[in-house]
């Protein structure tokens, strides 16, 4: 027969190790500051600073800001069917060409000599973080096209239009019912894109940090101060509407400046607790 052995001590069974708790997270601590209405009106005065202290490399990049903005009005007065996709091309260069001028700004910040080929290449360490962010940017603005189409469709009932029937539609002062719901479907899909990276590529050159960790601050940022936001964002609408006329000269001065600024919005909405940023 087989012998049948007592049951063990309980003090000798092993025990059950607890649920795991995982430590900390440990890495760069920031706070959103919060911030006021002056604050924007600081910010262009020492973009402005920024900008006098680079005048050579203000010029080159103002230059491609201009370019950018002929072609995609050529585009849109000869082939209006391709705006949109021209305007994805211009959201995927154009963050890269912003980097520069963040660049040169904290170069500046620093007291360090600004240079040109550091800022048109300073992007080539965060490629990772920088292609993500690009990626949902180009996302969004896909969406916000087709919402645009979609609007389109519901109100003349068409079926889905071509961008041409829609800036057609868009010009038509007798479609003011449907300008005004345009313009807010826009409106609304101009904000997302706006809290998504008014301090998110400055954040991921300043501190290399990942794509998503800086648009989930970008956003704090965002409704943290929506009011001066808000402000900001309408600030820079009009001056960049200025800069249009006549014939877009205006963006040779006002795209590099605006760049400078949003370096310091950045600076001056994100408050970091412990390590000096990455040079």
């Amino acid at each position: 027969m087989t012998e049948i052995k007592p049951a063990s001590d309980p003090a000798e069974l092993p025990v059950n190790p607890g649920p795991y708790v995982p430590p900390p997270p440990e890495g760069p601590k920031r706070e959103i500051v919060a911030l006021g209405l002056a604050d924007p009106f600081r910010w262009l005065a020492r973009g402005w600073r920024d900008l006098y202290c680079a005048k050579g490399i203000a010029v080159f990049y103002g230059f491609f800001f201009w370019a950018m903005a002929m072609l995609l009005g050529a585009v849109f007065r000869n082939l209006p069917e391709y705006t949109l996709s021209f305007a994805s091309g211009c959201l995927l260069v154009g963050p890269f060409m912003a980097m520069g001028l963040y660049e040169v700004s904290r170069r500046c910040e620093q007291g360090l000599a600004p240079d040109l080929t550091l800022s048109l290449t300073c992007w080539d360490s965060h490629l990772g973080s920088m292609g993500m962010l690009v990626l949902v940017l180009i996302v969004l603005e896909l969406l916000w096209g087709r919402a645009s189409l979609v609007v389109f469709a519901v109100f003349f009932n068409t079926g889905m239009p071509s961008t041409t029937g829609v800036l057609q539609a868009i010009f038509n002062p007798e479609n003011w019912e449907f300008v005004a719901v345009y313009l807010v479907v826009g409106g609304i899909f101009a904000g997302l894109v706006f809290a998504t990276s008014v301090v998110s590529i400055p954040m991921i050159l300043d501190r290399d940090t990942d794509a998503i960790s800086a648009s989930i601050t970008s956003l704090q940022v965002f409704f943290s101060n929506l009011p001066v936001m808000l402000l900001w964002g309408a600030l820079i609408s009009l001056l960049v509407f200025v800069a249009l006329l006549p014939w877009g000269l205006g963006l040779l001065l006002v795209g590099p400046w605006l760049g400078h600024a949003s370096w310091h919005a950045y600076r001056g909405s994100v408050k970091w607790l412990d390590s000096a940023p990455t040079v």
